[in-house]
């Protein structure tokens, strides 16, 4: 057994065995707490990478509707970076917890009931480089907010209420951000509608064709009566 020992000990220096130990991620006692209270309400911790103390909470798999308590231990922890609150019941009350979580660089919010009034509690989170709006009741005055978010990069924005006029404003301060809208799908749909409606037209059956007029069955004509009138005696 000692022999085993010696041999483990030469095979792995103690240097190497302290830098892994030291590449772990290191959470503080606030963290370690928090992230018990997370996972009591349904969500999900984790870290980014093995080596990477940086973290991801999810909501997006509670059953439940979402609470204060499950937004309160986010202030907890520094190195998050991804947040997801998709289909949750994120108020714009509830947005004023993520006010200071100015490490963020992924948010998603869509399927939210979330409106204008609750993204001016975003526009702090300069780091912002991912932000998901879709499905939610977002104006051109709530894109107002986003305008000092310089990172920025991708920006979702399918079924809101925004108009050409407002992505383009926004598109002036943030001439970087990718802005999509999803504007193809609904063409789309309305393109095979009317290949269905042709389709239905050719398989119609057709109508037996009207004689032509050419065609049509002559009607017999009345012969004219040559008998004659019987003549005349000459006297």
């Amino acid at each position: 057994m000692r022999r085993i020992m010696i041999a483990i000990s030469i095979l792995i220096p103690p240097t190497v065995a302290w830098a892994q130990t030291a590449d772990k991620p290191q959470h503080t006692e606030a963290e370690k707490q928090a992230f018990a209270k997370i996972q009591q309400q349904g969500g999900l911790v984790m870290d980014i990478a093995q080596n990477d103390p940086r973290l991801e909470v999810s909501y997006q798999q509670r059953d439940k509707k979402l609470t204060d308590d499950c937004l309160q231990p986010l202030k907890e922890l520094k190195g998050l970076i991804h947040l997801n609150l998709r289909g949750q019941d994120v108020t714009d009350a509830r947005l004023a917890y993520l006010k200071d979580l100015t490490s963020l660089t992924r948010l998603h919010l869509e399927l939210t009931p979330i409106t204008d009034q609750g993204l001016e509690n975003l526009k702090g989170l300069v780091n912002l480089e991912y932000l998901n709006l879709y499905g939610t009741s977002i104006t051109d005055a709530g894109l107002a907010h986003l305008e000092g978010m310089k990172k920025l990069k991708n920006l979702y924005l399918w079924q809101t209420k925004v108009s050409d006029a407002g992505v383009a404003r926004l598109k002036k301060a943030l001439p970087n951000v990718d802005i999509d809208r999803g504007l193809d799908v609904k063409p789309v749909e309305v393109k095979k509608v009317e290949i269905k409606k042709e389709d239905s037209k050719k398989d119609a059956p057709k109508k037996p064709e009207e004689p032509k007029k050419s065609e049509e069955k002559k009607k017999p004509e009345t012969k004219k009566d040559d008998s004659k009138k019987p003549e005349e005696k000459k006297n």
